[in-house]
């Protein structure tokens, strides 16, 4: 396109011929915009610089906001159009479509109604463009979606008539402040001192739970509490879509799957975990317990292999009743007498983060589970609680002081009592 000066008719608008000049290289090129937006870029700067010379050499009308065209009409072929800036933000949190005229995003917890106004077509084109590298789908007879965008954020779609009226949306950025325990503490979501007792049960191969409400930071948390697994560990992962990222080398991430469209192939969570087990791995994590796969997990860790996973739950005592619920989903064979005894036993420690009212996402509770149960209620012990001053260290301990042993941790030292808060 550079090569040589194409030819501007005086009258036109010159964004609508550069726009069609574009579209026309990229599809000569044959590469897909949305796998390749550096290639869209580039055509778009070459078409700039292309016109540029034609405006020198008097045959065509100069381009006003030549960079704001550039950058829109980039957004709209190699992005996702009108929505693309506040992907691009980095204080955008999540993103969400109520209607085509209601564009919602959060910032540090809040969220705000934007200037972004859509047509309904283009709310479908645009969930369809989002879909299409995942291979995923919604219609009629799968209502709902959840898939990963390029970038990695989670997609989640819900269509009528299961909405009154118009697509909802959902794109939940993975905005990653915090890769390592340590950035946790940086970022002042928890005391030094529950950082280094968490980075230790990790390493001693504790079994851990992440709780919290809906975007508490229990992702975040988890990802840090991979961090602390011994390099030399096999780890598999288990999720509705990828979002867990263990720094270790041998790593193999499993991912849920939906039927096809004659309703068939279906891969849910529970398969995962029960094919994970063959894999030999020395830690399971599973991204989200929701169901009954909280039966194939507990009965996983009380087998010996250490693992992690997070769940909804409004507290940490709360999580572990959760615990004991979920596994009765899967059968009228499974009771309560059997699940809660395996809880106490399998489940060591419970982390639970929140957000407070300024939207800050906290390490609120740290509790430790004796592996004690008696008349159905599990004994928990608090091991780091929250006060009006912060997180502080409370009496409890956590059990298999052996496992901290054998890994060379001084539990009892690492636990002495401190002033240090997180507030």
């Amino acid at each position: 396109m550079s090569g040589s000066l194409a030819r501007f008719p005086r009258g036109s608008d010159p964004k609508d011929l550069l726009t069609e000049q574009v579209r026309e290289a990229v599809r000569q090129s044959g590469v897909n915009p949305v796998e390749r937006p550096e290639t869209v870029r580039q055509l778009v700067a070459d078409s700039l610089a292309n016109h540029e010379d034609a405006v020198l050499a008097g045959s065509a009308a100069p381009l006003v906001e030549a960079q704001a065209w550039a950058d829109t009409l980039v957004d709209s072929m190699a992005g996702f159009g009108p929505l693309q800036k506040y992907l691009d933000d980095p204080e955008v949190e999540e993103l969400w479509i109520n209607a085509p005229g209601q564009v919602f995003v959060a910032r540090k917890g809040r969220s705000e109604l934007t200037t972004v106004i859509l047509e309904s077509s283009q709310v479908r084109d645009l969930v369809e463009r989002m879909l299409k590298p995942s291979g995923r789908r919604v219609d009629l007879s799968s209502p709902f979606v959840d898939a990963m965008l390029p970038d990695g954020s989670r997609l989640h779609v819900v269509i009528p008539d299961i909405t009154a009226q118009h697509w909802a949306v959902n794109i939940r950025k993975f905005v990653a402040h915090a890769h390592r325990l340590d950035d946790l503490v940086e970022l002042g979501s928890m005391t030094s001192s529950a950082a280094a007792f968490l980075d230790a049960a990790v390493r001693a191969g504790l079994n851990v739970i992440v709780s919290g409400a809906t975007q508490a930071g229990k992702t975040t948390l988890l990802n840090c509490l991979l961090a602390a697994i011994p390099s030399a560990q096999r780890v598999i992962t288990c999720e509705e879509v990828f979002e867990l990222q263990p720094h270790v080398v041998d790593w193999v991430a499993l991912q849920t799957r939906q039927s096809n469209l004659e309703g068939t192939g279906e891969i849910p969570l529970r398969r995962l975990v029960k094919e994970a087990l063959r894999m030999r791995p020395d830690r399971l994590v599973v991204g989200e317990v929701r169901q009954e796969e909280a039966l194939d997990l507990l009965i996983a860790l009380n087998s010996g292999l250490p693992g992690m996973c997070s769940l909804h739950a409004n507290s940490a005592r709360e999580a572990v009743t959760k615990l004991c619920t979920l596994p009765l989903l899967a059968g009228e064979n499974v009771s309560a007498g059997f699940v809660v005894p395996t809880v106490a036993s399998s489940v060591d420690v419970v982390v639970h983060v929140a957000r407070d009212h300024q939207g800050r996402r906290r390490v609120r509770e740290i509790v430790a589970l004796p592996g004690r149960a008696e008349e159905s209620v599990i004994e928990i012990a608090d091991l780091f609680v929250d006060r009006p001053e912060g997180l502080i260290r409370a009496a409890g301990f956590p059990p298999h002081g052996d496992r901290f042993a054998a890994a060379g941790i001084d539990v009892h030292a690492l636990l002495a009592v401190d002033h240090e808060v997180a507030s």
